[in-house]
């Protein structure tokens, strides 16, 4: 309707009217309205293709228009409507808005990539432009046949269709569905028990009812989807089955009286190439570093001996590098202490960074870690900074009840080699797959067993109400924000309250600027509350060594942390979300005095 012959009548001035004109003006002013248009369609990764082919789409408008103007011919909506169909919705039904904005994001922001692109399609309309006002400039040239036009459309789609398929990687790419299933196990009445024995007993009672609920309650689904071809893997942390399936699946899934919810559980396309491993920059440290001495984990080491020997931390992330030489001494080993279901590597091996520098703060050795003498266990729950429910489902699972490589999770499980503590700087938004409510039932089961779930606040402050995405709000685990060298709570340390109105984070730790490892042997200074988060995972470390009796006593554990912990006052203004609660929790975590007061 916008385009129509009232549009091109502006631009026909003169007689008789001039193609190159009309090409070149209307086909620029065709391009901005186009543009407004495509402006409205959806989210930033949708828009980014719309800026490739709306400027071109307009240009060869506006030379069909000039063609059908030269045979005297009426230029109807039909040519109109398909060109910008096929310009509008073939890159939509090829792009997925999601994958693209987060790729993207991950390396510059969306304005950069709006500008590239933007200045990618109008060099591509330009040069079409010119082309046109050559091809209309020569008296012969007459508006193209029906199969011509009927041909182009065609490889126009195979192209967009070739290009999603092979050349648009990486990406997320097929349909899985996370499908949670109604009963959950009843993890009451679990069996008592002080220090490591009764942390194992009640976790071994937790895995086992685990296991039977899932077993009992999963039996005919499952069946059907083996009837049905419907690849699948099931879970018993969470009462759930991922399954292979798209619209028509998820229809039928959601009829079962079984099922509660159908999640979608993306998954990353693979890279055309590996992708590069990111190595750090920066000296090894000749001392602790600001951090450390910051909340007095180096006067534990020195004055009460405390080093976290006899804990082990469990990290899921990107991965750990296994040899880098502050981490490769604290390894576990054997054949439960690995785990990488993204690409099925069998030793601890990391390509983005991020999972080393937060394995190195929590036990890393040469005084960058706060828990030197404790163990590590690893998983990958993430690649590309991306994951989905079921991905992070997996370490989770293999946290409570590690198995060695390509075992059976339901039935080879090892509840008494699991972690003490999980360290977890990641969180599940909706984009990712994720809802609310989705892994409180895996947090609740891991509470039971006596295993300790540090997880990072998240970066999205300074707003309010910004720590949203699981397992950050739930009410049982210790949720960490980040304050910068001067004890201030740093701008992007995400504040409470949850969407349930609990208050949170429980606790702050140095968060900006922090040195760590990194792949390959080197080290860097990252900034996150993902950086705060694996150091109050090693605080508690500290305190379950020097009094091992406090190991899988969560209710006294965190309370000695919040009782410990130094005030941070909150700042004024707009970042103040209702106080101190919001923003700082109980204050900075303080390791010194939460070891005095564990051995007490």
């Amino acid at each position: 309707e916008l385009l129509d012959a009232r549009f091109w009548g502006h631009h026909e001035v003169g007689e008789p009217p001039r193609p190159a004109r009309l090409v070149l003006l209307g086909g620029l002013v065709a391009g901005v309205v186009l543009l407004l248009v495509g402006a409205g369609t959806g989210q930033s990764g949708a828009q980014l293709p719309l800026l490739l082919t709306l400027p071109p789409a307009a240009f060869a408008l506006a030379a069909l228009r000039a063609l059908a103007r030269r045979a005297d011919r009426r230029h109807g909506r039909l040519p109109t409507a398909w060109l910008v169909g096929l310009g509008v919705f073939g890159p939509l039904a090829f792009t997925d808005p999601e994958e693209v904005t987060l790729l993207l994001s991950g390396s510059r922001d969306i304005p950069f990539w709006v500008a590239v692109t933007t200045g990618a399609g109008l060099l591509v309309a330009l040069l079409l432009s010119a082309a046109y006002a050559v091809v209309l400039a020569r008296p012969s040239a007459r508006p193209p046949r029906r199969a011509t036009a009927w041909t182009t459309a065609v490889v126009m789609l195979l192209t967009v269709g070739v290009g999603g398929v092979v050349a648009g990687q990486p990406g997320l790419h097929g349909e899985r569905l996370f499908v949670v299933l109604r009963e959950q196990a009843d993890l009451t009445g679990l069996p008592a028990g002080a220090g490591k024995a009764g942390r194992d007993a009640r976790a071994e009672e937790v895995y086992r009812r685990l296991v039977d609920t899932a077993e009992r309650t999963q039996a005919d689904l499952r069946r059907d989807l083996r009837r049905l071809r419907l690849d699948h893997t099931a879970y018993y942390l969470v009462n759930a089955i991922e399954v292979d399936g798209g619209p028509v699946a998820r229809a039928w899934l959601s009829t079962r009286p079984e099922v509660a919810k159908v999640l979608v559980s993306q998954r990353l396309r693979p890279l055309p190439v590996p992708d590069g491993t990111t190595r750090g920059d920066a000296s090894a440290p000749t001392g602790p570093p600001w951090n450390i001495t910051m909340i007095g984990a180096d006067r534990v080491w020195s004055e009460l001996a405390a080093t976290g020997a006899g804990v082990t931390v469990g990290s899921s992330d990107s991965g750990v590098d296994g040899g880098h030489p502050t981490l490769a001494p604290g390894f576990r080993g054997g054949d439960d202490s690995w785990f990488d279901p993204w690409n099925d590597t069998r030793t601890p091996t990391d390509r983005s960074g991020h999972g080393t520098h937060t394995a190195g703060s929590a036990v890393g050795r040469g005084g960058i870690g706060v828990a030197p003498g404790a163990q590590w266990v690893g998983c990958v729950n993430l690649d590309r900074n991306l994951g989905s429910p079921a991905a992070y489902l997996d370490c989770l699972q293999f946290m409570l009840a590690p198995f060695p490589p390509g075992g059976d999770p339901f039935a080879q499980g090892r509840p008494a080699r699991a972690p003490e503590i999980l360290t977890n700087s990641w969180g599940c938004p909706p984009i990712e797959g994720c809802d609310p409510r989705v892994l409180l039932p895996a947090v609740d089961a891991l509470e039971a067993a006596g295993i300790l779930v540090v997880a990072a606040a998240g970066n999205t402050g300074p707003y309010c109400r910004s720590i949203q995405d699981p397992p950050a709000p739930y009410p049982d685990v210790l949720t960490v924000g980040a304050v910068d060298e001067r004890r201030r709570v740093t701008d992007f340390s995400s504040r409470g309250p949850t969407p349930s109105g609990v208050n949170k984070p429980d606790l702050v730790a140095p968060g900006a600027d922090v040195l760590s490892a990194m792949p390959g042997g080197g080290y860097a200074t990252l900034a996150g509350t993902s950086m705060a988060t694996p150091q109050v995972a090693g605080v508690v470390a500290l305190m379950w060594s020097a009094n091992p009796d406090l190991v899988g006593d969560l209710d006294r554990t965190r309370r000695i942390l919040r009782e410990t912990a130094t005030p941070i006052d909150a700042p004024t203004g707009s970042g103040n979300c209702g106080g101190t609660a919001n923003v700082a929790g109980a204050g900075l975590v303080d390791a010194y005095a939460a070891v005095e007061a564990a051995r007490d």
